[in-house]
């Protein structure tokens, strides 16, 4: 038997605002909203299992070579103040165990888990002012009551009526090859999902291991396995072989133009990629400067494209836009350079064709290179999974959200990246219609919205969201205030 949430104070007819998840998404909403409203304007209740708020998958880690792959500079809360994370590393003092942060040319590419105590210090001051609830219990269902609320019923037995929602929950786990899942469950130095804390503790000092997926996340376990004295062999592979590329620190301005016109096709965004480069080049620019103009005109040429194209893009075309995107650290970028040049690190482009586990824990594994290259088998003592978020299965991952899509209020989006959300971001349901109270905050919603994996994205997106909360809001204050008068 469920037992119902108080009011908390709030005046009668305060509208409340559910948000499922307080990462970074969740958290950027609530922080937002609540600095929108007056007081006293709505109730924003934060259902977070997690003692802070802000932190979630990618910033609540204790593993110290865990960094944030762009400079502080780039990093904040605040769109209007780009420098309020790197102030306030500063004046927190947050630095003074982390020597390497600071690049030789002053860049800081600080922890993560300094981000998160960052995010964590800006809602702090609201939640102690009851402006933001945070309520330490996971979701585990949520329906539409008859009268027209949303239900929010939670873990430890309570339940909130809602009138709005806002969807911010984490990625799904990743999804490891079936080969790998029906040979090695169970292996005591398989890791499934890096995400688990103490996920690589089994893994020995000499231990041959082999990396399933060659982005961000192999970049952290392999600089993660490396500061614990890992010397063994590692062996990092993926169908393309493509592994996270590095910063050009050096100041230049994005280069080029991929929004005016924007180009109808998967096949035609990349001939303009490809002779944006070929132009940087002969201007004596760096291929960065040409992806970071396409990352932010990125929202205005994925909507320009038909669903087709998209699914183009993502088939064909995201695994390098991921690794020129979605760059490492200069300190992990350094372990790695290290590690290939003494021949202890290895990256391939192959698929996995077959499985095998010895007795004595020893596992064989059969690759099929690409390009018809000739089959190699090694072996290896430790399996790690890192080929990210499985987001196509993202309405299977929670109880919840299976619920939600049984119900018909949630169905995936037709790119297969996440959530299906309208031009303002709100669930569209089995039927085609928009649930008007019903918002997905964070990358769930870039099949509709484009790239919402980078941080200043997000923020955005978070800020977007929160601002038609607001405004939904208000007309519904003043349509009452309005009928009251009559």
């Amino acid at each position: 038997m469920t037992r119902p949430l108080r009011n908390a104070g709030a005046a009668p007819g305060t509208p409340v605002v559910a948000i499922v998840g307080g990462g970074y998404s969740g958290a950027a909403c609530a922080y937002h909203l609540a600095l929108r409203l007056p007081a006293g304007g709505a109730r924003i209740v934060v259902f977070e299992p997690r003692a802070v708020l802000g932190g979630g998958l990618a910033y609540d880690t204790d593993e110290p070579v865990h960094r944030i792959n762009v400079p502080a500079s780039r990093m904040t809360l605040v769109p209007e103040d780009g420098d309020h994370f790197q102030r306030w590393l500063l004046q927190s003092g947050a630095l003074a165990d982390d020597p390497e942060a600071t690049t030789s040319d002053g860049h800081v590419f600080a922890r993560r888990s300094a981000f998160g105590r960052y995010v964590s210090a800006q809602l702090r001051p609201l939640v102690e002012s009851g402006a933001i609830e945070h309520r330490r219990s996971p979701v585990r269902a949520v329906s539409k009551t008859p009268s027209g609320p949303w239900r929010i019923e939670a873990e430890d037995g309570s339940a909130l009526a809602a009138d709005l929602v806002v969807l911010a929950t984490t990625h799904p786990g990743p999804q490891a090859p079936a080969a790998l899942q029906r040979a090695l469950s169970g292996h005591i130095r398989y890791v499934p999902d890096t995400t688990v804390p103490g996920a690589l503790s089994a893994i020995g000092v000499d231990d041959r291991v082999l990396v399933v997926g060659t982005g961000l996340t192999a970049a952290d376990v392999i600089a993660a396995l490396d500061a614990g004295g890992h010397r063994g062999r590692i062996t990092a592979v993926s169908r393309r072989g493509l592994r996270s590329r590095g910063h050009n620190l050096a100041p230049q301005d994005p280069f080029g133009e991929f929004a005016d016109p924007p180009a109808r096709s998967a096949r035609a965004l990349l001939r303009r990629v490809r002779r944006s480069l070929a132009e940087a080049e002969a201007e004596g620019r760096t291929w960065h400067a040409v992806f970071d103009r396409l990352r932010g005109q990125g929202g205005d040429v994925w909507r320009a494209l038909l669903v087709a194209e998209r699914r183009r893009i993502v088939r064909f075309l995201r695994p390098y836009w991921d690794v020129h995107r979605f760059r490492i650290a200069p300190q992990v970028e350094a372990v790695i350079e290290r590690r290939m040049a003494a021949g202890t690190l290895a990256f391939h482009a192959a698929a996995i064709a077959g499985v095998a586990r010895a007795p004595d824990g020893t596992v064989t594994v059969d690759f099929r290179p690409r390009h018809g290259r000739e089959p190699f088998r090694e072996q290896f003592d430790g399996v790690v999974v890192t080929t990210g978020p499985g987001h196509a299965s993202i309405l299977s991952s929670q109880p919840f959200l299976a619920g939600l899509a049984r119900a018909g209020v949630l169905q995936p989006d037709a790119v297969g990246l996440g959530i299906a959300v309208d031009g303002k971001s709100r669930a569209i349901a089995a039927d085609g219609r928009a649930e008007d109270t019903f918002y997905i905050a964070g990358p769930l919603a870039r099949g509709t919205f484009g790239e919402l994996m980078g941080l200043p994205q997000v923020t955005d997106h978070a800020v977007f969201v929160a601002e038609l909360i607001g405004q939904q809001i208000e007309a519904e204050a003043g349509s009452r205030v309005g009928g009251a008068t009559r």
